[in-house]
């Protein structure tokens, strides 16, 4: 990108293109529906467009996108509608069909927020726990812990040995 604070309505695009389905994948593992991931989609990419920040590579793109995307959806899990609203309570929706959803990942989505994170970024977006941990700003040996605890949880819950993955 240019050095310009203003992007381009193409560079928008290109950057959207790029990388909306793994945004659509971390956002709905958080929101776990479809209409939530979507408004934090929205969300994250409105603040690409309102920050300005220049970027050093397209890693440092992507890692930025995934941290503003995490960070929203935290947010909006804290937000008070999401502490009353029960996902019960709506009707079952659609997941996109190029994302397939099975009982490994419904095991997956179910793990706490630290072990789920560090489990997607791992294993559904190929990041080593090196680069999680800068992503998420943790140590390494924290990545590491997390992933062999979310090992273990899924593990029993799945039954079989996950060793091979």
């Amino acid at each position: 990108m240019a050095n310009s604070l203003l992007r381009t309505d193409k560079e928008i695009a290109d950057i959207y293109e790029r990388h909306q389905d793994m945004v659509y994948r971390i956002c709905f593992a958080y929101m776990k529906n479809v209409m939530d991931a979507e408004d934090v989609i929205q969300d994250t990419f409105c603040n690409l467009i309102k920050s300005g920040t220049v970027f050093d590579s397209a890693e440092h793109e992507k890692a930025w996108i995934i941290r503003t995307a995490t960070n929203l959806c935290k947010n909006a899990l804290r937000h008070w509608w999401h502490r009353r609203e029960r996902l019960d309570d709506h009707e079952a929706l659609q997941v996109r069909d190029a994302f397939e959803v099975d009982d490994t990942f419904n095991a997956v989505m179910a793990l706490p927020d630290k072990h789920k994170t560090v489990v997607y970024l791992y294993y559904y977006e190929g990041y080593d726990s090196v680069e999680i941990s800068k992503l998420l700003q943790k140590p390494q040996s924290t990545v590491r812990y997390y992933l062999s605890q979310a090992k273990n949880i899924l593990r029993e819950k799945l039954g079989g040995d996950l060793s091979g993955e």
